[in-house]
């Protein structure tokens, strides 16, 4: 089961969030929320704010439809990302009578918390497979 949760107009450019969300994708929701919580950057509030968001939907899901209870320390954050918003435009007076164009960037971001599926596939070996052939060592020519 996966539940998401939104936060649309974040007035922060998607470049300074994405640093943010990229620290909590594929962590577990305790550690997710622990990483945030001394994160150094002002971004760190409002994502911890709607990862928050997003456990409470999986448990009120959870209650609601499938019931049953589930247990926050069996979520993880499935997906996290940060996608551009409007850009607003405003105009900042500049010598000689000219005008700079200033941009206001806004974001959206959005994460996804599932539910963790098997203890033992996590310390298992990774699953992508090795692209092509290992490479040989080259041999001196005489």
């Amino acid at each position: 089961m996966e539940a998401t949760a939104t936060l649309k107009y974040l007035k922060a450019s998607p470049q300074k969030v994405r640093l943010v969300v990229d620290l909590v994708r594929g962590k577990k929701v305790e550690e997710a929320l622990q990483i945030l919580r001394f994160t150094k950057k002002s971004v760190a509030r409002d994502v911890e704010k709607t990862l928050r968001s997003a456990i409470a939907n999986a448990v009120n899901v959870a209650d609601k439809n499938q019931k049953r209870r589930l247990d926050e320390d069996d979520l993880v954050v499935s997906a996290a990302y940060a996608d551009q918003g409007p850009t607003q435009k405003r105009v900042r007076p500049a010598p000689m009578g000219r005008a700079y164009q200033v941009l206001r960037r806004t974001t959206h971001v959005t994460v996804c918390v599932a539910e963790q599926e098997g203890g033992a596939s996590s310390s298992a070996a990774p699953k992508t497979p090795s692209r092509g052939r290992a490479r040989q060592p080259k041999q001196e020519s005489k």
